[in-house]
């Protein structure tokens, strides 16, 4: 059974559309959800959740239909986000009972107390005393301590430092190694590049590729060559080509490459994104 099965899931709003969005997530799984700003991550995250209303669709989280179990979906599942919106003033302590409260026989205290100690919490402290990293760490602290079998992650790292997110990468490695289930928001390829099992592609609202992340990265190679090379290729097998000071780049097609007159090289996450945005834009 999967985890979270979405069909058709659409939204409209007057300047943009979340188009016919359709995947699954496996149990066990870490997967990418990766887009630039802009492309509808966080709506299609909201509409699955129910914050906003889709205008067609059908969302299943462990078999059942969400319109229909809510709450009991609700209590099986972690939401955080980057710079989620705490009571600034309230300390922790209060915050904590006022989500105990909410889940009633699923708060496992003796979980939450382990996750104060685990990333340094004092409950002594309010949001606003808080880190933006710390804050991320405090809300993952409340969804596991009510036993989310699947944690739902919308660009948590957005904002934070270099040493604070691969602090937060590794907490999302172990936390997938003993058993969690991760479905993660990022512009930040970087952040999925060591962790990630699966990516899912968001270009203008619409899903552009749902694919094994290895499997995604292994379907190009990148190319760099001259302004001067470049009057003499073949460019309709380029994607996404880019002229700058120093040269030109592109990416090809893993299966293109080897009759291409020019060397390639393996893309990383990062240059398969910018180059297929560039090629959106054409």
């Amino acid at each position: 059974m999967d985890m979270l099965d979405v069909k058709g899931l659409s939204k409209a709003y007057p300047s943009f559309c979340l188009k016919d969005i359709t995947f699954s997530l496996r149990a066990g799984k870490i997967t990418g959800f990766i887009g630039r700003n802009g492309a509808g991550k966080t709506t299609a995250l909201k509409a699955l959740l129910g914050m906003v209303h889709p205008d067609a669709g059908q969302v299943r989280f462990f078999g059942l239909d969400f319109a229909a179990h809510q709450q009991e979906i609700k209590r099986r599942i972690g939401y955080v986000a980057g710079g989620f919106g705490f009571y600034p003033s309230k300390r922790l302590a209060a915050i904590t009972a006022a989500t105990r409260a909410f889940y009633r026989s699923h708060w496992d205290d003796g979980a939450y107390q382990r996750y104060l100690r685990r990333f340094h919490l004092s409950e002594d402290k309010t949001p606003a005393q808080l880190s933006e990293g710390m804050k991320v760490k405090y809300a993952l602290t409340l969804a596991l301590s009510h036993r989310a079998e699947l944690l739902i992650l919308d660009e948590p790292t957005s904002g934070i430092d270099p040493v604070s997110r691969e602090e937060l990468k590794d907490i999302f490695l172990a936390l997938n190694r003993e058993g969690a289930t991760i479905l993660f928001s990022t512009h930040i390829t970087s952040d999925l590049e060591d962790c990630a099992d699966r990516v899912l592609y968001l270009r203008d609202g619409a899903l552009l590729a749902d694919a094994p992340l290895r499997d995604f990265e292994g379907g190009y190679r990148a190319v760099s060559f001259t302004a001067e090379q470049l009057r003499r290729l073949d460019t309709s097998r380029l994607i996404g080509l880019r002229q700058g000071k120093e040269g030109c780049a592109a990416l090809l097609k893993t299966e293109d490459a080897a009759a291409f007159p020019l060397p390639s090289v393996p893309a990383s996450l990062e240059t398969i994104m910018i180059h297929l945005e560039k090629e959106g834009e054409a």
